[in-house]
């Protein structure tokens, strides 16, 4: 496997593992890659230094810095959904499942469903994912 330092057209950092050169190129070509922010495959490998095995690391990872970039992602997910899919409240597993059964309108949605609806959704082999949570009040952080 080979990991690649990425940057998209947005100037976002992320990496990516793929198991040659040959295995970027040929899913870059098809638009396979995008961005995790910002969804664009408008992606390229950025310049690396090669691993030396036994080299130590003299800086570390900014935890505090990766778990804000995380955050903000998937407000951005979440907002994007409220923004664009239909919200049906408590009647998400019933309707995802007649989307999915051909009865009602092809669309996005999201709602609430129990533990129970999502896992018989699951079972039954209907399209489902959790939505992020909604982030925290600035006022409620650390």
């Amino acid at each position: 496997m080979i990991r690649y330092a990425l940057i998209c057209e947005h100037a976002h950092d992320f990496e990516g593992w793929f198991g040659s050169s040959a295995a970027f190129d040929d899913q870059s070509a098809k638009g396979l890659i995008e961005c995790p922010l910002c969804a664009t495959r408008a992606v390229k490998k950025q310049i690396m230094a090669p691993a030396i095995a036994g080299a130590r690391k003299t800086v570390q990872d900014d935890g505090a810095a990766k778990t804000q970039l995380m955050m903000q992602a998937m407000g951005r997910i979440r907002r994007h959904v409220e923004a664009n899919f239909d919200d049906v409240g408590d009647a998400f597993a019933t309707e995802a499942r007649a989307i999915h059964e051909g009865r009602a309108e092809d669309r996005g949605i999201y709602g609430q469903a129990s533990p129970a609806e999502v896992r018989d959704l699951v079972e039954d082999g209907v399209p489902v994912v959790p939505l992020p949570p909604k982030p925290p009040e600035p006022s409620k952080l650390n």
